[in-house]
This record gives C-alpha cells, sequence and structure tokens, in this order.
C-alpha cells in the first residue's frame, strides 16, 4: 500500500463544488429588491457556519445577532432590539479574533445603520419599506429607468421599430448606448441564477441596426415659453428633446462645430461610428430643436443674456478638460493630453504615430481609447502603465481584453515618476515608480504605496496622459455656487439661489457615464417642467408581447466578436460585430420576464409614463 495518492474530486465534493457556484450566481443576481434584513440574516447564517467556533464573538456573539434578526423578521421585536443588533454587532466586530467574525458584524452594522427604517418598518408593520417603487433588477439599474424587458421581448417578436419607440421613451440615444452603453442593467439580472446574464446591450444594438422608422412623436401644443440648454452633449441633448416633446421652445449653445460632446469628441469611430451617432441626433432635432454651436459661454454671448432671455437654462457642459498629473517631464515634446488627442482626431487633425513606442498613463476608459487608438496610428508598441492592479482599472473589462487582445501591454503597479526627455526636449523614456498594493480605501479599492525596488524605465517616443478629466465652469462662477470646480445642484438639478437656472450631468457629478448623462437631462426635462407650471406626460403607447412560456434550459450567453485586429490597423472602423438574427432570437429567448413574472415578493409590472 503506498503512503501517498493522488486526490482526485470524489462526487461529494463535485456536489458541493456545483452548490458553491450556484450560490455566486445568486448571490450576484440578487436584485435591489430584496429585503435588506433577510439579505443581512441569510449572510449571517452562512459566516456563523463558517466559523471554527473558538473565539466567545463568533460562538455566542453571532448566534445572539441571528436571533435578534430572527425576532425583526418575525415582528416579535421591539425598536430596542434594533438598538441591541446594533450595540451587539458593533462588540462582535471590534472583539472578534478572525476577519470571517469581523465581517459578518461588519455587514450587519452597515445594513442597520443603513436601512434602520425598513428594520423599524419590519418591528411597527410587519412588512419592508425596501425596494417598493423599484421595479425589475435591469430596469431599476438602468439610471435612465428604460423598460429593458419591454424592448426585449418586441425584439423577439421582431418589432424592431416599436422596440426603439419603447427605449426613447426613456432614452433618445438608444443607437450610441446600443454601442457604448457599460451596461449595469446586467449587473443583476436575474438570469444569472440560470447561467448567466442576459446580453442585453447586444439586444438594444440589433434593435436599433434594424429598426427603421425614424418619425419622432408628436410634440406636445406650444407652451409658450423658451429654454436654453448649454451642451450638445448626451445630457443636454436629452434635455432638450424631451423638452420639446413637452412643448417648450428649446435652444441648444455648444462650444463645438457639431454636437455629440464628448461621443463625438472622445468616443473613437471604431467604437461608436460618426453615422450612428448623427442618427440619434437627427432623430432628437426633428423635433424642432434650434442648435447654435461654435457658440462658447464667456466668449461669444454672456451666461447673463442667456438667463435674461429664456424662461429656464439647463446646463449640461462635459468634461473636457484634462487633468494634469504634476511630474517633471510634463511638458517634453511628445506628451499629449489624452481628451485632448481624441479631441483632435475627432475634429481630423490625426497625428502619425507610425513606428512610435507609445505609453499611455491611467487605467479608465479614456485611457483604453488612447491605448487602442495609439495601435491605430501605427505605433510599433503601446504599454499602459497604471499604478494600481489590473483588477483595479475602472476601464470595463471587456476594454480592458481588447486592449490586452489588440497587443497592447499593461504595466500594473508602477506610478509614473517623472519623463525623461532627450537633448531636444523630446520624449525618451518614462520612469516609473513600483508599487505595492495596501489596505482598501474609502472608495473601496486597495491603494498602492512605493515598493522598496529601484525605479523602472520604459523607452518611449510619445507619452499620453489619461488620469481623468475636469470641467471648464470659470463661465458661471460668477452666478451660481461652484464647489470643487463643479456646478452645485440639488437631486432636482436646480441650482440653488438662482431664479431658474438647472444643471447636471458631468457639470455636476464630473466625468460620468453616457447613459448617467441621458438619466440627468430626463431628470432635468421633468423637472424644468414643473418649475414652469406644467405637468406634461411622458409615455409610450407600444404594446409589449405576452411571454412565451417557455422551459429554455440553461444555454450560454451570447457575446458579441470582434473582427481581427489586423482588419484594423490603419484605419478606425467598426471593430465589434453584431448579433445575427439566429443569435438574437436565442439570446431575447433568455430573458426571465421579470416584469411579467415578479421576482422575489414582488408582482414585477412596468412604468408607462413619467
Amino acid at each position: 500500500m503506498s503512503r501517498l495518492s493522488i486526490e482526485t474530486p470524489g462526487r461529494a465534493e463535485t456536489v458541493v463544488e456545483g452548490l458553491y457556484r450556484d450560490v455566486e450566481r445568486r448571490i450576484s443576481a440578487s436584485p435591489p429588491g430584496l429585503c435588506p434584513v433577510d439579505m443581512a440574516l441569510s449572510f449571517l447564517r452562512l459566516s456563523h457556519a463558517q466559523t471554527c467556533g473558538k473565539c466567545v464573538p463568533c460562538r455566542i456573539g453571532l448566534g445572539q445577532l441571528t436571533e435578534l434578526l430572527e425576532s425583526v423578521l418575525d415582528s416579535t421585536a421591539t425598536p430596542e432590539t434594533i438598538d441591541l443588533i446594533e450595540k451587539t454587532a458593533r462588540v462582535i466586530q471590534d472583539t472578534a479574533d478572525c476577519a470571517i467574525g469581523y465581517e459578518a458584524a461588519r455587514m450587519v452594522l452597515q445594513g442597520v445603520q443603513g436601512f434602520r427604517d425598513d428594520y423599524m418598518s419590519h418591528v411597527e408593520h410587519g412588512r419592508c419599506l425596501f425596494g417598493w417603487d423599484h421595479p425589475v433588477p435591469c430596469v431599476a439599474l438602468c439610471p435612465a429607468g428604460v423598460d429593458i424587458p419591454g424592448y426585449i421581448a418586441l425584439v423577439r417578436a421582431g418589432r424592431y421599430n416599436d422596440a426603439v419607440r419603447l427605449i426613447r421613451k426613456d432614452n433618445p440615444f438608444p443607437t450610441v448606448c446600443g454601442y457604448v452603453c457599460e451596461h449595469p442593467c446586467e449587473a443583476r439580472c436575474r438570469r444569472s441564477m440560470v447561467d448567466d446574464a442576459v446580453n442585453i446591450c447586444g439586444i438594444k444594438r440589433f434593435a436599433c441596426d434594424h429598426a427603421t422608422d425614424m418619425t419622432p412623436p408628436p410634440c406636445a401644443p406650444s407652451t409658450g415659453k423658451s429654454i436654453a440648454v448649454i451642451g450638445g452633449g448626451p445630457g443636454g441633448l436629452s434635455a432638450a428633446y424631451f423638452l420639446s416633446l413637452m412643448g417648450h421652445r428649446v435652444v441648444v449653445y455648444d462650444q463645438r462645430p457639431q454636437l455629440g460632446g464628448m461621443l463625438r469628441y472622445g468616443i473613437p469611430d471604431y467604437r461608436l461610428p460618426q453615422e450612428k451617432l448623427d442618427r440619434d441626433i437627427e432623430f432628437i432635432l426633428s423635433t424642432g430643436i434650434e442648435v447654435h454651436t461654435d457658440t462658447a459661454i464667456g466668449r461669444d454671448i454672456e451666461f447673463s443674456e442667456i438667463e435674461n432671455q429664456y424662461d429656464a437654462v439647463y446646463i449640461s457642459i462635459g468634461a473636457h478638460n484634462d487633468k494634469k498629473i504634476g511630474i517633471d517631464g510634463e511638458n517634453s515634446v511628445g506628451v499629449h493630453a489624452a481628451v485632448q488627442l481624441l479631441r483632435d482626431i475627432g475634429e481630423g487633425r490625426v497625428p502619425d504615430f507610425r513606428g512610435k513606442r507609445v505609453c499611455v498613463i491611467g487605467g479608465g476608459n479614456v485611457s483604453m481609447d488612447a491605448t487602442r487608438t495609439a495601435l491605430r496610428l501605427g505605433a510599433a508598441s503601446v504599454t499602459c502603465v497604471y499604478r494600481r492592479r489590473i483588477s483595479d482599472m475602472t476601464a470595463l473589462n471587456e476594454e480592458i481584453e481588447d486592449a490586452q487582445a489588440e497587443g497592447c501591454q499593461i504595466l500594473q503597479l508602477q506610478a509614473p515618476d517623472h519623463i525623461e526627455a532627450d537633448e531636444n526636449g523630446h520624449v525618451a523614456a518614462l520612469w516609473t515608480r513600483p508599487q505595492v498594493i495596501g489596505p482598501y480605501g474609502s472608495d473601496g479599492r486597495p491603494r498602492p504605496y512605493d515598493a522598496d525596488a529601484p525605479l523602472l524605465r520604459t523607452p518611449c517616443d510619445i507619452v499620453i496622459v489619461a488620469i481623468g478629466q475636469a470641467i471648464d465652469a470659470r463661465p458661471f462662477a460668477q452666478v451660481m455656487p461652484l464647489e470643487r470646480g463643479k456646478i452645485k445642484a440639488s437631486s432636482d438639478a436646480f441650482v440653488p439661489n438662482t431664479p431658474h437656472v438647472f444643471a447636471g450631468g458631468d457639470a455636476v457629478t464630473g466625468p460620468a457615464t453616457v447613459i448617467r448623462a441621458v438619466a440627468a437631462g430626463k431628470v432635468a426635462a421633468a423637472n424644468i417642467d414643473a418649475h414652469l407650471g406644467f405637468h406634461h406626460v411622458i409615455q409610450s403607447d407600444v404594446e409589449i408581447p405576452a411571454p412565451h412560456l417557455t422551459n429554455l434550459p440553461v444555454c450560454g450567453r451570447i457575446e458579441l466578436h470582434n473582427r481581427p485586429f489586423e482588419e484594423c490597423v490603419g484605419n478606425f472602423e467598426l471593430v465589434k460585430c453584431g448579433m445575427t438574427e439566429q443569435e438574437v432570437q436565442q439570446e431575447t429567448s433568455r430573458c426571465l420576464r421579470c416584469d411579467h413574472f415578479g421576482y422575489g415578493i414582488f408582482k414585477g409590472g412596468r412604468t408607462n409614463k413619467w
């Protein structure tokens, strides 16, 4: 008999591993409508079962905490019970010997502090308040509140025009979002409990690519009110579109020669072709919106003049300014700011990177755009330098993967130290300081710190800085409050201490995503309409098909594939290919139609108007 043998997983171990994967999928698909008390109790029980039980806080404390949470759900608790839960959780957090006990108590403590009203509702009324106003998970997580199950059902039925009409009830940029949206709606898709999230963004793109009707909905009768929109990006044009449908006269001012903002001057054509952007903009303008391009506030017209001329003003300027990195050598010849570089290309001023060695500094979507753009401009090599880990990058995972597939090297845990220049002042190399990943910061990501290692020299001819963007709010500084360079506005978009000025999008939050800019424009339109004394309703009369009662087995998710990179070198033609009709039929059939069947304790349903 041998002393050792090769361990092979037994049937029981295989089953347990499968169950763990099922639990992971269900946790990732937990919709925002679940009761926070019930969720905290489930995690607490799981954590308690995994502790060793050697210390009193875990062995006794977690058990007592479990009983206290159970009493809240059973409606046998009192207000004092909630105080006891908070006190007990804090004691366990401070005294537990292991990370499992600490994290379990911390999670309960954060929950009772963040959802105290829900805990009290269980005590007083026997039910939870959280999520009663939430639609199904995908809709709840879409900033613009688009009826996602509705348009997926319409695409499955082959009604592409109706699908796009339904999307435009809440988002006038369906084509743009079909190509570049970061699709937060997919994060909690309940199909993940079965296999994987539905490719919602890919379905939207298919609908827009196959829709043919470009007739805008009728506008309401004229109100006699006029509204100025400053900024012709996705946020400003979304507000303009909805306000025009409400019957108001809308005038858009933009400092660039063409509308679109960062959609046109910040996103490369290989991700968003210009004709796709123009299609959405033409549809928006067809509602009767007046446009003034090449008009900068403070240069061509004063803000006070606009404020006095219109009944309301919406400020939706984008984050078009690059941030400086602040290292020696930053002014060397060959150093480019990423946003400026992308803007120059968008305006036809294309630099020649043929045979050049390029370093890109940053880890966001703009840095990935700059990286992949440099490759298309003929760069011999492109290295993306990031001071954290690849897993900490804020760029979309698919963008990072595509950049690497196209030949970009990502140099992680390297913080820029200085840029070396030759005797002519041209970039010769980027020097970086190695980093070690450390404790988590307030942003929820581990912070790096300097490693005990020598600087690293990366020879290069071009350095592209992509560490962030900022807005230029100086033209408005004299008439409204600014906070850290951004306009200060309330959640309804109204700017305090002004008669009728509203602001939203990047101008208020700083750089954000396309769909968040659209959502800000939607909010602003509704509240400007109310401010002017109206209550117009935006709705869609599209009839949603009944769900197909089919038993689709576990099925893989359809992913969009890229054209070979060899076909992309030297041009900016679209990289990602859309779904075929066969693929979209399969993908739409994976939708569980939570809008009809409901989820958890909720009955589903939809919001037909706003």
